[in-house]
C-alpha cells in the first residue's frame, strides 16, 4: 500500500482497498453456533481485508459449499471483505447429530452468530437457492443487518417439481472410485448449471468431495435429506408474506431455464415487496454459478451503488 493510501486510511479510519497487484488468497475460519440440540462449528472462507467494514456475505445452495463463490469473491475482494460460509452439514462445517435440525431457522440463527463474529452492523447478502431463502428470512426481520439482498435463482414461490427433482439425488450419492467418477456424477446432477468449462467443473468437484474408505464421497451430510423425506411436500412453497416484509434493495438473478424460480414469479417480485430488479442468465437453469463475468457483473454493480466503489469483472 502506498504512503498516500496509508495517510488516507489514518485520516478516514476506513481501510483502503488494495491496488489490485496483491494476490487475493482466502483464509479459513470457523465459528461456534448453537442449535436446538447443542453446539456445532460452522466453517467459513474469508477474502479481502479482514478490517474492511464493508462485508459481502455469500451463502450457497442445498448441497453446495462456500467455495462456489471463489470467482465472485476474487472479483470483489479488493473492495469488500467477502465471507462465504459452509452451511452446517456441508463443506468443512460440522454435521448435526439430530437430522431434523437441518431447517431454515437453524441456518438463520447460525448466520446471525457469524455476523456477530464479524463485528459489523450490516452486510450485503448474495444467496444461491437455499442461501437466498436464508437471506429472505433474515432480511424480512425488523432491524435486519442486510442492506442489499441478491437472490440467485430463488424467490418466494418454490415449485414442487423442482423440489422433487432435487430430492431425487440429495443424500443418494454413492461412493466414487475416483475423482473422475465423482466429477462425472456432479456434471450429471448439475446439468442445469449450464455450460461450464472443464476447469470450472474440476473446481466445483474439488470442494464438493472428500476422501473416504473405498474412494470419494460428497462433502455433505446425507442426513440433510431427512427433513425432506419425513415431510414430503405436496404443493409449491409459498413465502410471499416473507418477501413482502423485505424493505432493502433487492436484485434477482434468474437462470432463464430455471424450474425453481419461474419467470412469472420473478416478474411479480419486481412489482411487490422490495420491487426487485431482475437479471436473467440465458441458457442456464437452476442455478447460475456466478463463475462468468457476465453473471458476476450485475451483482458487483448492484452492491457498489450502496458503497460508491467501482467494481469490474
Amino acid at each position: 500500500m502506498s504512503l498516500l493510501a496509508n495517510l488516507r486510511q489514518l485520516v478516514s479510519g476506513v481501510p483502503v482497498p488494495p491496488s489490485g497487484s496483491e494476490p487475493v488468497e482466502p483464509r479459513q475460519h470457523s465459528v461456534r453456533c448453537i442449535g436446538p440440540h447443542g453446539l456445532h462449528r460452522m466453517a467459513y472462507t474469508e477474502w479481502g481485508d479482514p478490517a474492511n467494514p464493508r462485508v459481502l456475505l455469500c451463502v450457497h445452495g442445498l448441497t453446495r459449499n462456500g467455495r462456489d463463490f471463489d470467482d465472485l469473491a476474487r472479483t470483489l475482494a479488493s473492495h469488500y471483505r467477502v465471507v462465504c460460509p459452509d452451511v452446517v452439514g456441508r463443506g468443512r462445517s460440522a454435521w448435526l447429530p439430530v437430522k431434523d435440525d437441518y431447517q431454515l431457522p437453524t441456518y438463520v440463527a447460525d448466520m446471525v452468530t457469524l455476523i456477530a463474529r464479524l463485528d459489523v452492523d450490516s452486510v450485503h447478502w448474495v444467496g444461491t437457492s437455499m442461501g437466498g431463502l436464508i437471506g429472505m428470512l433474515l432480511a424480512s426481520l425488523p432491524d435486519t443487518p442486510i442492506r442489499r439482498l441478491v437472490l440467485n435463482d430463488v424467490g418466494p414461490l418454490v415449485t414442487l417439481s423442482s423440489i422433487q427433482r432435487i430430492g431425487q439425488y440429495v443424500g443418494q450419492a454413492p461412493v466414487f472410485p475416483s475423482r473422475e467418477a465423482a466429477e462425472a456424477y456432479i456434471r450429471e446432477v448439475s446439468v442445469p448449471f449450464g455450460r461450464l468449462s472443464d476447469a470450472q467443473w474440476r473446481h466445483l468437484t474439488e470442494f464438493s468431495i472428500r476422501e473416504a474408505e473405498g474412494g470419494w464421497v460428497m462433502r455433505y451430510d446425507p442426513g440433510i435429506a431427512e427433513p425432506f423425506r419425513k415431510s414430503p411436500l405436496v404443493a409449491d412453497v409459498d413465502l410471499w408474506s416473507v418477501y413482502d416484509a423485505i424493505v432493502c434493495p433487492t436484485l434477482v438473478v434468474r437462470g432463464a431455464e430455471s424450474d425453481l424460480l419461474l419467470r412469472e414469479t420473478a416478474l411479480e417480485m419486481g412489482a411487490r415487496g422490495p420491487r426487485a430488479r431482475l437479471v436473467e442468465v440465458p441458457e442456464v437453469g437452476h442455478a447460475p454459478m456466478l463463475m462468468e463475468p457476465a453473471q458476476r457483473g450485475p451483482i458487483g454493480e448492484f452492491v457498489r451503488e450502496a458503497d460508491g466503489c467501482r467494481v469490474s469483472g
